[in-house]
């Protein structure tokens, strides 16, 4: 009787998800077969885009960072001990020099053995493009915050914890400056009890409670999968592509559908009743952490970033472990000494399945900078002959392999077991 009524509870927090007999037999089969063990798969094609886009995310820091500066220009003492906060593998000095397209040298004008950088015209036309990117999809970039503080437990984080994701998210530099402020219907500034200056959702919006997983469904008008979940008949599916072998493997397979039959519960409804250990909770995290790379631009993100919100996303201990345990959604990836977690259904042979137009002005910003390393030792004035930069991004997106740069050619064809187990957590 106390096992029936445990589980009905958790049944009754769901909306719109009543507990049936046939529900409760699916959670009792699932308890039988969660402790699946799955081998970390590398995948070629993923690390290959997170390595490249590395050196972007720092070049793209390093460009905000020379036009807050008052002079307009860094000294190379500004950034001596940047290496480790821009995650770079090179010292920012070798960095900033492999890069003359966006970086201009120059000595200092009182200490000559100082080298200083400036942004080149190329790199400000970039940066004005961006602006003007930021302006024309500002509504969907408040949005997006709105629906991250949704997601929280009080609907309150630290601006220390949304600082390091401001470029994953797509928020402008200074966002806490130039954008809070000009909603104060949306947000608010508020101080922790330890001091701590911490953003706060305004008030409730309802309808923006729909999380990626419910929108795709429900713009599927040839399914009526949406429809049966809203009147309770059956759970939202998780989009899944498995590393090469995996999707054939029986207990795999049987555990999945276990795990697609559960609840789903959304990651915006109040999930602090529920039994931190039960496999409801687990597929609640799964879906939390399903949305919150949702809303990113790049569908991914760094685990200590996740991390750092743990507590008010409600989310366990050690549930950065869920990246291994599901790697059909979910991609590991432990290149440039940090270790990233992607969403696998936003990618497609290496390219962005809906790239945003911020990951669009991103993509003409690396190819600009691929371009520099190239001429770099003919000197760049040769760039301005080369078109590199003034055709709209819209021109290359027909163009997802023909460049030779892609590192596998299909879905499936380039994964390798890696000896990192599921239960490894490290940092």
């Amino acid at each position: 009787m106390a096992f029936k009524l445990k589980h009905s509870f958790f049944f009754s927090i769901l909306k719109p998800q009543k507990p049936t007999l046939s529900n409760l037999h699916l959670l009792q089969q699932y308890r039988g077969i969660a402790k699946v063990r799955l081998k970390w798969v590398k995948n070629r094609s993923l690390d290959h885009i997170i390595d490249t886009e590395t050196d972007l995310k720092a070049a793209c820091l390093l460009k905000d960072a020379i036009k807050r500066s008052p002079t307009g220009f860094l000294t190379t003492k500004s950034f001596a001990d940047w290496q480790k906060l821009l995650g770079l593998t090179v010292p920012v000095l070798r960095f900033l020099r492999r890069y003359p397209t966006l970086f201009h040298e120059f000595p200092h004008t009182r200490y000559a053995s100082l080298p200083c950088f400036k942004l080149t015209d190329t790199a400000l036309l970039l940066d004005s493009q961006e602006q003007s990117i930021h302006k024309n999809c500002e509504s969907d970039t408040v949005e997006r915050l709105c629906k991250l503080l949704m997601m929280m437990k009080t609907s309150t984080v630290s601006l220390q914890s949304l600082y390091p994701l401001r470029y994953d998210l797509g928020l402008p530099d200074s966002f806490d400056k130039i954008l809070v402020p000009k909603y104060p219907d949306h947000f608010r500034f508020v101080k922790a009890s330890n001091g701590i200056v911490c953003l706060r959702l305004a008030e409730w919006r309802e309808e923006l409670a729909v999380s990626a997983l419910e929108k795709s469904k429900e713009n599927k008008k040839s399914s009526d999968e949406y429809r049966q979940f809203k009147s309770g008949k059956t759970s939202l599916v998780f989009s899944m592509s498995f590393p090469k072998g995996y999707g054939g493997q029986k207990k795999v397979k049987a555990w999945m559908e276990e795990f697609q039959k559960l609840p789903y519960i959304s990651p915006y409804e109040d999930s602090r009743r529920i039994d931190p250990n039960s496999e409801l909770m687990e597929k609640r995290v799964v879906g939390v952490l399903h949305e919150i790379l949702s809303l990113t631009i790049h569908k991914k993100t760094k685990r200590n970033y996740l991390r750092s919100l743990r507590e008010e996303l409600n989310l366990p201990h050690k549930f950065t472990r869920l990246f291994t345990r599901y790697p059909g959604i979910f991609y590991l990836s432990l290149k440039c000494k940090t270790t990233t977690v992607a969403l696998r259904e936003g990618y497609r042979r290496g390219k962005l399945v809906d790239p945003h137009p911020i990951a669009r002005l991103r993509e003409k910003f690396y190819h600009v900078m691929r371009t520099g390393l190239l001429y770099r030792g003919k000197g760049v004035n040769l760039l301005s002959q080369q078109g590199i930069l003034l055709n709209d991004m819209e021109d290359e997106t027909g163009q997802e392999t023909s460049d030779g740069e892609e590192v596998e050619s299909g879905d499936e064809c380039s994964e390798e077991i890696s000896d990192v187990e599921e239960g490894s957590d490290e940092e």
